[in-house]
């Protein structure tokens, strides 16, 4: 589902990630034993929330999170993150890195980043919803992808377009073999 060649993410964009995978008791913040990392990047519109790029991605620092957004965000753009450590080498690979310091705002972090933490709790609710919790960690990266191509054309107006699009990208893109989609994959190696 992800199209070849596809553009960057531009203007300012919201960047922050998220954990999915079942609630686990007494471990809070970035601490984790059972959940899977997944980043997530969202356009900032006016109040509303252009296109997003989701990855899954092994820690949280910035040997995991840099190399997303160079992948996701068009170069110079402004990419506005919380004050977590990862995210500290934006400037230097050519971003405005504008840092929203949510404990020294006294804001709660779905009021300072409300994007990306709206994308978060959409992608939880979808695979709760439609996948009844019953999705395999190899395969995260697929509805990743499923759930950026549903929520990038979610305001189309022309919906038998979409099913021509996957038919084209599906055309355009190298044929995946049922070995390689059982087999998991690094985070690493998949993009979103």
């Amino acid at each position: 589902m992800v199209r070849p060649g596809r553009e960057l993410l531009s203007g300012p964009v919201e960047v922050d990630e998220t954990y999915v995978g079942s609630p686990e008791e007494g471990v809070r913040g970035r601490k984790i034993e059972e959940k899977t990392i997944v980043v997530i990047a969202a356009e900032i519109r006016g109040r509303g929330t252009g296109r997003v790029r989701l990855r899954r991605v092994n820690d949280v620092s910035g040997a995991s999170l840099l190399p997303f957004v160079g992948d996701t965000v068009a170069h110079k753009a402004e990419v506005n993150t919380d004050g977590w450590s990862g995210y500290k080498g934006l400037a230097k690979m050519g971003y405005t890195h504008r840092v929203l310091n949510i404990k020294r705002r006294q804001q709660a972090a779905h009021e300072a980043m409300p994007r990306v933490h709206r994308v978060a709790s959409l992608l939880k609710r979808w695979l709760a919803g439609t996948h009844h919790g019953g999705i395999q960690d190899s395969h995260l990266g697929y509805y990743l992808d499923e759930f950026t191509f549903r929520f990038n054309r979610r305001t189309s107006r022309a919906r038998g377009m979409l099913f021509y699009r996957l038919v084209q990208q599906a055309v355009e893109t190298d044929p995946a073999p049922y070995r390689n989609l059982v087999i998991a994959r690094p985070a690493a190696n998949h993009n979103m």
